[in-house]
């Protein structure tokens, strides 16, 4: 149940991100300019589509799985690829957060909060999978 709640905020925080890039939103709540500039980086982009809707669509099916998983207790397959997107998203938000810090060098506040989240849900996958229940066969 955490990790979808957690998709959710998720997807809240890259549909924001999202909808500033497309120019719907004027300036980022942020307080300090970073989000500004991380967001204008050539690196706001991944092989010509914008990182934010990257982030819609990956938090989107860590939703879609993680109600599959709830939906299907007893079938493993759900909680594991649950675990497995959420180790994939982790890894891309650690590669963007390495390119925030060492090449853009400005931190986005929106997305150091995504970044928590994503991180939550990987440590929510990981307790919710079928071996860290001893009652589980």
């Amino acid at each position: 149940m955490a990790s979808a709640v957690l998709s959710l905020a998720g997807i809240f925080i890259a549909l924001y991100l999202y909808l500033h890039k497309l120019g719907l939103i004027g300036t980022l709540a942020c307080g300090t300019g970073g989000c500004e500039t991380v967001q204008s980086s050539s690196y706001s982009t991944v092989l010509g589509v914008n990182v934010p809707l990257i982030g819609v669509v990956g938090y989107a099916a860590v939703l879609v799985l993680s109600v599959l998983a709830l939906a299907r207790p007893r079938d493993p397959r759900w909680p594991r690829l649950l675990l497995w997107g959420a180790v994939l998203g982790t890894a891309f938000t650690a590669y963007l957060t390495c390119i925030e810090l060492f090449v853009i060098r400005a931190i986005c506040r929106w997305c150091v909060g995504s970044a928590v989240v994503m991180v939550s849900i990987l440590i929510a996958a990981w307790l919710g999978r079928p071996e860290a229940d001893p009652g589980a066969k």
